[in-house]
């Protein structure tokens, strides 16, 4: 695949649809089994609380790879996405009732690159509140 985005087509500030993605007890543990982290703090309320948290709280790769689906849904492509990083700056609080928790994100083009590139910021929160920080993402556009 492709990114289904052209290069040509992009201007700084082309903002991407913003998305939210619930986060509950039973996504956590999905997640726990899907890539062999468990560590209490993701499903033990107790524990969590024990070692100062304020309740159980999102993997940081969970948090970190939602993030990123708003920039491989534009693009179409997730092969398009040729660098990825972030700061973890607060952790996503996850209380056990039926609501769980959201994780929102928005996301801008802030740089055209060499090489068909661009740079697209990321803003990541949970409970109004930054979740992920310096969150940029280099993208090959078609």
């Amino acid at each position: 695949m492709t990114a289904r985005i052209a290069y040509a087509d992009v201007e700084i500030g082309t903002e991407l649809p913003a998305r939210t993605f619930p986060v509950t007890r039973a996504t956590l543990v999905q997640y726990a089994g899907a890539s062999g982290d468990f560590n209490p703090i993701h499903w033990n309320e107790r524990f969590a609380k024990e070692v100062g948290l304020p309740d159980v709280i999102a993997h940081g790769m969970f948090t970190m790879a939602e993030a990123i689906r708003v920039v491989t849904d534009w693009t179409g492509d997730p092969g398009a996405v040729v660098d990825y990083g972030v700061r973890f700056t607060k952790p996503v609080v996850v209380p056990n009732d039926d609501h769980g928790a959201e994780i929102e994100v928005t996301g801008k083009v802030a740089a055209k690159l060499d090489d068909n590139t661009v740079r697209v910021d990321l803003t990541v929160t949970s409970g109004g509140q930054k979740v992920l920080g310096m969150s940029r993402a280099v993208v090959r556009l078609a």
